[in-house]
Parts: C-alpha cells; sequence; structure tokens
C-alpha cells in the first residue's frame, strides 16, 4: 500500500472530524437504503401500494445507486472525494425532500432514484479520501470503522424508524432524513 505523500496527510484533529463527516453521511446512506422496509406497511395503506411497488421502491433506490459507479471512480479521482460527496450528497437532499412531498408511486419511485444516486458516493469517497489524507495503519482502522458506521446505519432504519413513526410520520422522517444529510454536507 502507497503511503500518502506527507503534505496530503491530515493531521489527527482533522482526520477525526473528517472521519466524522463522513461517517455521518454513510450511516444516513444505509438508513435510506434499508428504510423503505420498515415503512412498507405505512406506505401500502397511505398511499395504496402493492409488493411489487414496494419492490420496485427498493429496486428503485439501487437503481440510481448503479448508475452512478462508472462515473463516480473517474469524478472521485479527478474532482477528489469533498468536492464529489458534497455534489452527490445535495441530489440525496433533493430525493429525500422529493419523498416527503410524493403523492404517488411515480413520484416515490423518482424520489428513490434520486436518493440511491445522491448517497452512492457515500462509501466511495471516504475511502478514496483516507487512501489520500491518511496513513496506512489508520486508513485501515478508519475503513473498517465506516463499515461498522454503515451497520448502524442499517440497525437505525428498523426499530427507531418504528419509535418516531408516530410522532414524525413517514414525510417527516424524510424531512428529517433532509435535514440530516444537509448537516453531514456541512460538517
Amino acid at each position: 500500500m502507497a503511503t500518502p505523500a506527507h503534505d496530503e496527510l491530515l493531521a489527527p484533529r482533522a482526520a477525526v472530524i473528517v472521519f466524522l463527516a463522513f461517517a455521518l453521511a454513510y450511516f444516513l446512506s444505509a438508513l435510506v437504503r434499508a428504510i423503505t422496509a420498515t415503512l412498507s406497511p405505512t406506505l401500502s395503506v397511505e398511499l395504496s401500494l402493492n409488493a411489487s411497488d414496494l419492490g420496485l421502491l427498493a429496486g428503485g433506490y439501487f437503481f440510481g445507486f448503479a448508475l452512478t459507479q462508472l462515473p463516480l471512480g473517474k469524478w472521485l479521482d479527478r474532482h477528489g472525494p469533498r468536492k464529489v460527496i458534497l455534489g452527490f450528497l445535495l441530489v440525496a437532499v433533493l430525493g429525500c425532500v422529493a419523498f416527503a412531498m410524493a403523492t404517488s408511486f411515480v413520484g416515490l419511485l423518482a424520489a428513490r432514484v434520486l436518493t440511491g444516486m445522491g448517497v452512492s458516493a457515500c462509501l466511495m469517497a471516504p475511502l478514496t479520501g483516507y487512501r489520500r489524507w491518511l496513513k496506512p495503519a489508520t486508513q485501515l482502522r478508519a475503513n473498517s470503522w465506516m463499515l461498522m458506521t454503515g451497520s448502524l446505519g442499517m440497525v437505525a432504519a428498523t426499530l427507531p424508524v418504528q419509535w418516531l413513526m408516530p410522532m414524525t410520520g413517514w414525510r417527516g422522517l424524510f424531512w428529517a432524513l433532509a435535514v440530516l444529510i444537509g448537516l453531514s454536507m456541512v460538517a
């Protein structure tokens, strides 16, 4: 593994801040990926969705995610992880807002595709940044913690979402996700 150039290495404090910002974004991307399973009963009732509609909503996320993977690597190399993830997260915010405002299956599906596109850099941008900005031993640790953070996001999409649903509704959850993704951009 090549060691990053000395002038690219982040100071320890800066490395922690960068990690936390990336980790928040990846946590939220994993939560958004898994949330439709938890929301399925509610979406079925409120928007008269059937099982195939719900499957397409889940697949729409992955379709949007997959659309960006080939150009993503080139963009990360050309523009760097900071710029790329900021642009992508803006798309994720728009996707969450569109989902919160959707009144039909088509609107929900388009929003899921947008959201999938928007969060598709949430793992590769950090991995690229860590390769550039961290020493190899620190990079390995950061990569491992990122994967754990994603797992926590998946868990957060289950019982915590069910607890919040009576207070916020599913639309409120997506407004909150849009705000949280926006905050991860600021961090």
